[in-house]
């Protein structure tokens, strides 16, 4: 009955400034931000470096709670509240600044990391399993810090996670085996995104994400398979990206055993050297070369031309056109190019 008597007793009228000035600031703050992001954004456009995108990207998201902020601080000045009531609404806004903060440190991080942490020799490569990492610490972190303002000690919650962690870890072996095997991927770099590998079960392509559970590759196809990363992690993987993207690759030609072969092998040569310069993303350096191997075959002399291309979907291109250019000059040149010759002896009882 005491309380519902101080109700009926209590003056509303107080309450219009403070509302009056909470509403004002907010309405101020979102002419503001529509006003001052939008010269930001034009001015962030105009610049070659990235950092200023991310760095309006980040505050664009918490500034509105900023302003919520700052308006209930600036309504609880014209008001008069109890001092439990003050304190409790100053420690949430302290909260709801450490929540803004850790939200803004957060969305920096994670893009810092994924416009420039693959520009930085000796980083990890920038997957979404280290993207989603980095983003958890900064969060781990900010926890950390609202749990110290509320005065709670972090000691009995590491004891309890402690013991409870070793049921979560029998009951989830397989996440954290992809997890750890994840993690362990990355930090290698024997694997990164946008390499092409090959794994010892056949599947080949781009590697695309390496996530908390699994890699994503693209095929060639256009296809993804999505490997589990402790399989990948056990595999045995051709990475054709390192040491280096450029790639040796080869034509075999077959003349007929009538034919000079110090000849054949200056007309491939000659192609080969003339195609550096006129065909995309076939290498001069190292320069082509010719071998006679496999050398004597069934039916025709057997000539392999080596080149180098700058990656390894490239081949399949050159290759092509390697081989037109290759089968109009001997044409021209009057080297026959055989077909498939057997002969058979029969002999008489």
């Amino acid at each position: 009955m005491e309380t519902i008597k101080n109700i009926s007793n209590f003056d509303w009228m107080n309450l219009l400034m403070p509302v009056f000035v909470f509403s004002a600031t907010i309405g101020v703050g979102w002419i503001i931000k529509r006003l001052l992001f939008r010269a930001m954004h034009g001015w962030a456009k105009k610049t070659e470096t990235r950092w200023d995108d991310i760095l309006v990207y980040a505050i664009s998201g918490p500034f509105m709670i900023w302003m919520v902020i700052l308006g209930l601080r600036l309504a609880l000045q014209s008001t008069e509240l109890p001092e439990k009531a003050t304190d409790l609404i100053a420690r949430s806004l302290l909260v709801l600044l450490v929540i803004s903060l850790m939200i803004v440190a957060s969305r920096l991080a994670g893009h810092f990391v994924k416009f420039y942490g693959g520009q930085m020799r000796g980083t990890l490569p920038v997957t979404s399993l280290t993207h989603n990492l980095l983003r958890l610490v900064v969060i781990t972190i900010g926890s950390l810090i609202l749990l110290d303002l509320f005065g709670i000690s972090i000691t009995p919650m590491l004891t309890a996670l402690g013991v409870g962690g070793l049921a979560v870890a029998l009951a989830l072996q397989d996440t954290l085996s992809n997890l750890f095997a994840g993690f362990y991927i990355s930090v290698a770099g024997h694997i990164r995104p946008g390499d092409y590998i090959k794994l010892d079960s056949g599947e080949e392509g781009y590697v695309t994400d390496i996530t908390w559970r699994s890699t994503t590759i693209k095929t060639l196809g256009n296809n993804l398979i999505i490997t589990p990363n402790a399989k990948l992690a056990q595999a045995i993987v051709t990475n054709y990206h390192l040491p280096d993207r450029s790639l040796a690759s080869r034509v075999q030609v077959g003349v007929s055993y009538k034919s000079d072969i110090d000849q054949v092998e200056r007309i491939l040569l000659e192609e080969a050297e003339k195609a550096t310069k006129e065909i995309p993303r076939l290498l001069a350096e190292p320069a082509p070369a010719v071998r006679f191997s496999p050398g004597f075959g069934d039916y025709s002399l057997d000539f392999t031309l080596s080149f180098h291309v700058a990656e390894f979907d490239d081949q399949f291109l050159v290759q092509h056109e390697l081989r037109k250019r290759i089968f109009k000059r001997l044409k021209s040149e009057g080297i026959e190019i055989p077909y498939p010759i057997r002969t058979i002896y029969v002999k008489k009882e």
